[in-house]
């Protein structure tokens, strides 16, 4: 007879409802999805769409959460349950997972936030439950595939350092119009920030902030061109975790062709002094259209000398595109994102976490091969 879990999810957007159908979904990790939002219909209308894509009621419960503080129904439902994933906006992570300490919850995010992610870490440390930080898409499976590697490489080739990690994702649609040769899949606001705030990264074995959209390349993965460029947060801890073990490290996003391009020409004409995270944002919103139909494309590689000098390289790509959970269609981005976070939730309440989780500490094999993870990249 297998445990039932209690889950709450806060967040009932495009990846919390994911999150709750991969987990309903997954007859072998019985949980009961208690899924919260600051507006309650869309709460329930989150648990109605949960239920029918599984085929099963009352297995769903939804509620109303305020934009501060608390409800004594909320209070309640975390009394029930053992982990809270936050699928809110960055700047409501120290405020959940506040809650998760103070009513004693693992606890497991997305954000790419720096600041919010230091203070969840202030506020994890000397919990006895886990906090998993940066548990999505990128951060996230991203890292934990860098990772992975990294420590095969070392491991086949008889050494211990490497030249060079690469890690690239792009959420991208199927096609590309000119000028601006993109559309969103997510967030714009997210978009908007990781082009503009620096970049954590390694260059010359020393873990340095670089400017956003700094080092345009081209790449081609499985045949298709792309262009890469830096951006914020995707490096997670990764430039602490392997400091002296690596010459160069970052992370880039994917975007198609003449895009990179027609972002440098609108932030050229932003004037000093305008907030250009949001006129971009604003620009971006007023040009670039919203798409259902999208793709996720996943790279990793490592680069550097085995034990007798000769320069090797390995590799790993993914091309995720819409799949089915249940009788429900999650788009890419739905999908890769709200994976890992779902194994993250299966790995603090089967193992032994406590504090602050890093996406260095997660075990390669073990997040990867997990049933959520392995759903939808393939066992890696």
């Amino acid at each position: 007879m297998h445990k039932k879990h209690n889950i709450v999810i806060v967040g009932a957007g495009g990846i919390g409802r994911a999150v709750g159908l991969i987990l309903a979904e997954n007859k072998d990790f019985d949980t009961h999805v208690y899924i919260g939002d600051a507006y309650k219909n869309t709460a329930d209308d989150a648990a109605r769409w949960i239920e029918e894509g599984v085929n099963q009621t009352d297995i769903v419960t939804a509620f109303g959460m305020p934009m501060e503080g608390t409800s004594s129904e909320m209070i309640e439902i975390f009394k029930t349950c053992e982990v809270v994933l936050d699928c809110l906006p960055g700047s409501q992570a120290p405020r959940i997972a506040q809650l998760a300490r103070d009513y004693d919850l693992h606890y497991a995010n997305l954000t790419e936030y720096v600041k919010e992610t230091n203070d969840v870490i202030e506020i994890a440390k000397g919990a006895d439950k886990g906090f998993v930080l940066q548990t999505g898409l990128a951060p996230g499976f991203i890292n934990v595939l860098g990772n992975k590697l990294f420590q095969d490489f070392c491991k086949d080739n008889g050494v211990d350092h490497v030249d060079k990690l690469s890690m690239k994702v792009g959420a991208l649609t199927k096609n590309a119009e000119a000028p601006h040769f993109y559309g969103f899949t997510w967030s714009p606001i997210g978009v908007a920030t990781e082009y503009l705030k620096p970049c954590i990264a390694v260059r010359n074995g020393d873990k340095v902030n670089v400017p956003a959209l700094s080092d345009r390349q081209t790449i081609m993965i499985d045949d298709v061109t792309y262009e890469d460029n830096l951006t914020s947060g995707g490096a997670a801890d990764l430039p602490d975790a392997l400091k002296g073990k690596v010459t160069t490290l970052d992370y880039k996003t994917l975007r198609y062709p003449g895009h990179y391009e027609w972002v440098k020409n609108v932030l050229s004409v932003i004037p000093d002094g305008q907030d250009k995270v949001a006129r971009l944002q604003e620009i971006m919103l007023e040009n670039i259209p919203a798409v259902e139909d999208d793709v996720v494309i996943v790279y990793a590689s490592v680069k550097g000398k085995d034990k007798n000098g000769v320069l090797r390289a390995v590799e790993k790509s993914y091309r995720v595109e819409p799949m089915k959970v249940g009788t429900k269609t999650l788009r890419a981005i739905q999908s890769t994102t709200a994976a890992p976070l779902a194994e993250s939730a299966r790995m603090l309440l089967t193992g032994k976490w406590s504090g602050v989780v890093f996406q260095s500490q997660l075990a390669p094999d073990e997040f990867m091969n997990g049933p959520f993870v392995s759903a939808v990249y393939g066992h890696g």
